[in-house]
């Protein structure tokens, strides 16, 4: 099991959460089982950029992005060499620290 740990988010996961997750499940599904509700507007189809994050440690190990998907993070908001979307990034067998950006650009926010 792979470590993950989510940074504080003042209203998504305001005290940070570390969770054990199997290598090959993408950072949204992980975020999403444990309960942290990340923003995923297109139902993690690499569509939009709302399930942007910044991944602090563990980056190296991570897939390289496709470029549909370095075509969307280019829209994100506070994009940074580390950003992925997190509906595409897999964990691998080394543990990451996440940040959940402040802002998405998300036009409308549904609670499901």
């Amino acid at each position: 099991m792979t470590r993950l740990t989510f940074l504080p988010h003042p209203q998504i996961c305001p005290e940070g959460k570390t969770i054990e997750v199997k290598p090959g499940v993408s950072i949204c599904d992980a975020a999403l089982e444990a309960g942290i509700p990340i923003e995923h507007a297109c139902e993690k189809s690499c569509a939009c950029t709302t399930c942007h994050v910044v991944v602090r440690q563990g980056f190296d190990s991570l897939e390289s992005a496709e470029e549909k998907e370095e075509d969307l993070l280019d829209k994100a908001w506070g994009l940074e060499p580390e950003s992925r979307l997190s509906c595409q990034a897999k964990v691998t067998n080394r543990d990451l620290v996440v940040e959940i950006p402040k802002y998405t650009i998300n036009l409308v926010s549904e609670k499901h």
